[in-house]
């Protein structure tokens, strides 16, 4: 099981010293984890279809390559949505036609590419359609072709993920005065677009209305395919957003909890006359990452006790700038990597960074906490370690994946090397010291 393994890499991190006082900070991924809920993503949607799904995995929520190959090899394809994740996903080997562009903001020379590679584009607006027009007529493509709708059902716990708002910056609007129309009309004077892409938001955002968004967009679609009297959509590209449980170990909502309620409410999502493609991320890699650090000192202020580690805002941006909405869990360890029991105190984890509101856990029940100890931050393996906040310009940490061996021996492998503090002065203009004194 899944904590099971956490708890022998943990312990391993120290014991191989990938954990020291010169790594004060670490990332792991657990490998069998990962493959574990891609086969969970696929076997979830051919339990309620026949017809062909591309589960493309949303690159922003871990871009790493060595994630990107590992999921293509257990046959997902990528999403992506710049230039960069699409690099990376080329360097992981993920072909074109197992790639979907997707972002609010391509360029033209991003949709020329994509075009002449045949990778699969949603145009995020009607002007972006003017543009492919004209790349369109002055080059033949591959690619699959489609439009984001926003069918405006509403927003989520957080506003930032949800985007079928009334006014999210994404899609056509669907509600808006005369908007149906003039999508309408805009597959009808193109007959080679045939997708529709909608995306209600991620986490927070309940399953129900997740699924409400898909239906408004497979009506869409039925009522593009009637008015043409063919059927001119032949794909739907439902996005991704399942939440994740940051409050357990437990993997809740499951795929296949969503994929049923989709069945449910979207019947004729899944009859075969459609060819059907996903985005989730987070839910797919979240609960495999563990973030790795030492305490480095305790003390106590106001009479709560306080750990200051090596991890926090660099790694946890958004736990750290907003702690309701982005809870994490810290796990307690003693130096040698055995969990801490026993005991609980209330007491605070910070992390490095020179700011007050840098804590990882305020006010948190645990065994108390001592220098050289080690605590462990689970659920972050999206979002979280892959996404570094150069604040004091602290390093990006090593990140490691994992396996376990039936006999409990753990064998790291290098997902990406630690940053050195070359490598920051090279980023901060080193080479260029006298640039700002001509």
């Amino acid at each position: 099981m899944a904590s099971y393994r956490r708890d022998l890499a943990v312990r391993a991190s120290v014991d191989q010293g990938l954990l020291s006082p010169s790594e004060p900070v670490v990332a792991l991924l657990d490998t069998a984890g990962i493959r574990t809920s891609a086969a969970a993503l696929t076997s979830a949607f051919a339990a309620v279809t026949d017809a062909p799904v591309l589960h493309a995995f949303a690159v922003k929520a871990a871009p790493l390559v060595p994630v990107l190959r590992l999921l293509h090899d257990a046959g997902l394809g990528v999403e992506v949505a710049s230039p960069g994740e699409l690099a990376l996903a080329r360097a992981a080997g993920v072909p074109p036609s197992h790639t979907v562009l997707d972002s609010p903001a391509k360029t033209p020379a991003e949709l020329r590419q994509a075009l002449a590679l045949g990778i699969a584009v949603n145009a995020d607006n009607l002007q972006e359609l003017a543009r492919i027009d004209a790349l369109v007529a002055s080059a033949p493509t591959a690619s699959p072709l489609g439009l984001r709708v926003n069918p405006q059902v509403g927003a989520g716990s957080i506003g930032a993920l949800s985007t079928a708002t009334a006014t999210s910056k994404f899609g056509v609007t669907l509600r808006d005065e005369g908007a149906r129309k003039a999508v309408v009309q805009a597959f009808l004077d193109r007959p080679w677009l045939t997708r529709l892409h909608t995306h209600t938001g991620s986490q927070g955002v309940p399953l129900a209305l997740m699924a409400e968004g898909i239906k408004e967009a497979y009506a869409l679609a039925e009522e593009i395919n009637r008015t043409a009297g063919r059927q001119q959509i032949d794909t739907l590209d439902i996005g991704g957003g399942l939440p994740v449980n940051f409050d357990s170990d437990e993997e809740t909502p499951t795929f296949a909890e969503y994929a049923r309620l989709l069945a449910d409410t979207v019947p004729g999502l899944f009859d075969g006359r459609y060819r059907l493609v996903t985005e989730f991320g987070r839910s797919l890699l979240a609960k495999h990452g563990t973030v790795l650090a030492r305490v480095e000192y305790t003390k106590t202020s106001g009479g709560r006790p306080i750990a200051v580690t090596h991890a926090g805002v660099q790694l946890a941006t958004r736990t750290v700038y907003a702690p309701e909405s982005w809870p994490l869990r810290v796990l307690a360890y003693d130096s040698e990597g055995h969990p801490r029991t026993g005991e609980t105190t209330v007491q605070d984890v910070a992390g490095p960074a020179c700011f007050a509101g840098d804590l990882l856990a305020t006010s948190r029940e645990l065994p108390l906490l001592h220098p050289g100890d080690v605590v462990a931050v689970p659920d972050t393996g999206a979002y979280y370690f892959a996404h570094h906040y150069a604040y004091n310009s602290l390093p990006r940490p090593g990140i490691h994946g994992f396996t376990v061996a039936d006999d409990g021996a753990v064998a790291f492998t290098t997902v990406r090397t630690p940053q050195t503090i070359a490598e920051i002065v090279a980023e901060s203009g080193g080479a260029h010291a006298d640039a700002l004194l001509r």
